[in-house]
C-alpha cells in the first residue's frame, strides 16, 4: 500500500463541494470514482480542508492510500485523463510516508476572496468573483480586516452548521489588497470556521461601502452571536489557496 499527496486544482461551480454528498456532485468523489476506475480499488481521499458548494481550489492538497502498482507520475496522467471533461486537475502527485495526513498533519491554510468592484456585469469571470458595482474603500476594509487578527470568538462569524468542537480560532493573516477594479482579501490561519472566511469578506464589504464602520465591525466581534452577522459574502469569489505543512 503506497500513500500519495495530490495537489488539486478545481472549479467549484459544478459541485456541491468538496466532501461527497448524496445529493450531487463533489469534488472527493470525481477523484475517487476515477481512482476505482484505475486502480479498481474502493479508496477515500482525504483533503486538507472542506469547501463549500461553488467555492473553488488552486492547490487543494489532499492524500489516497493505493495498493496497485503505479508511479505517481502514472497515477496523475491516468487521474487527469479519467477526470475530463469535469473541471478537476490534478496539479502533483508524491509519495509521502505512510503517517503524512492531508488534514491533521497540515499546519496552516490559506484562502484568497476575489471582488470585482465595477458596474458592468461580469462575463468571463461570472461565477468566479463576487461583482460589487458600488465604490469599494479598500483602505477602510483593511483598517477593519486587522481588527480580527489574532485569536478570538469567532462565532458571528460562522455558520449554525459549523461542525467545529470550538468557535476559537486564531486568524495569522486577513489582509485587502485593490488592483484596478479588483479587490482581494487574503486570509490565512491554522484552520477556519465553517463560513468563517465568507462572512469575515461580506461584513468588511459593509466597511468599504461606508455602511459600517470599524468599531461596528469589532461590535459584532465581540458579540461573539451569528445574529450580529452584516452578511454573508456569496461562495462565487473564494478560493482555497494552499496548505502548509
Amino acid at each position: 500500500m503506497t500513500r500519495f499527496a495530490l495537489t488539486v486544482e478545481f472549479d467549484g461551480r459544478p459541485f456541491m463541494g468538496w466532501q461527497r454528498q448524496p445529493h450531487g456532485p463533489s469534488v472527493q468523489g470525481a477523484i475517487e470514482d476515477a481512482l476505482q476506475t484505475i486502480t479498481g480499488e474502493t479508496a477515500t481521499v482525504h483533503a486538507a480542508g472542506r469547501t463549500d458548494a461553488g467555492v473553488h481550489g488552486l492547490a487543494m492538497r489532499a492524500h489516497v492510500d493505493v495498493a496497485k502498482a503505479i508511479t505517481p507520475f502514472r497515477l496523475m496522467e491516468a487521474l487527469n485523463a479519467r477526470l475530463r471533461p469535469q473541471p478537476v486537475a490534478v496539479l502533483a502527485c508524491e509519495e509521502v510516508a505512510d503517517d503524512w495526513h492531508a488534514r491533521f498533519s497540515c499546519l496552516g491554510r490559506s484562502y484568497e476572496y476575489r471582488i470585482v468592484n465595477r458596474r458592468a456585469p461580469l462575463t468571463f469571470e461570472r461565477g468566479l468573483a463576487w461583482q460589487v458595482p458600488q465604490p469599494l474603500d479598500a483602505e477602510a476594509m483593511d483598517a477593519g480586516a486587522q481588527m480580527l487578527v489574532g485569536r478570538h470568538d469567532f462565532t458571528t462569524f460562522r455558520s449554525v452548521h459549523c461542525q467545529s468542537a470550538s468557535p476559537v480560532k486564531t486568524l495569522s493573516r486577513l489582509r485587502v489588497r485593490r488592483e484596478g477594479d479588483r479587490v482581494a482579501v487574503e486570509a490565512a490561519a491554522r484552520s477556519f470556521l465553517h463560513h468563517q472566511v465568507r462572512s469575515m469578506v461580506g461584513c468588511l464589504v459593509l466597511v468599504g461601502l461606508g455602511r459600517w464602520s470599524t468599531a461596528r465591525l469589532r461590535e459584532a466581534l465581540e458579540a461573539a452571536d451569528r445574529a450580529q452577522l452584516g452578511l454573508n459574502a456569496p461562495p462565487d469569489g473564494l478560493f482555497f489557496v494552499d496548505a502548509d505543512y
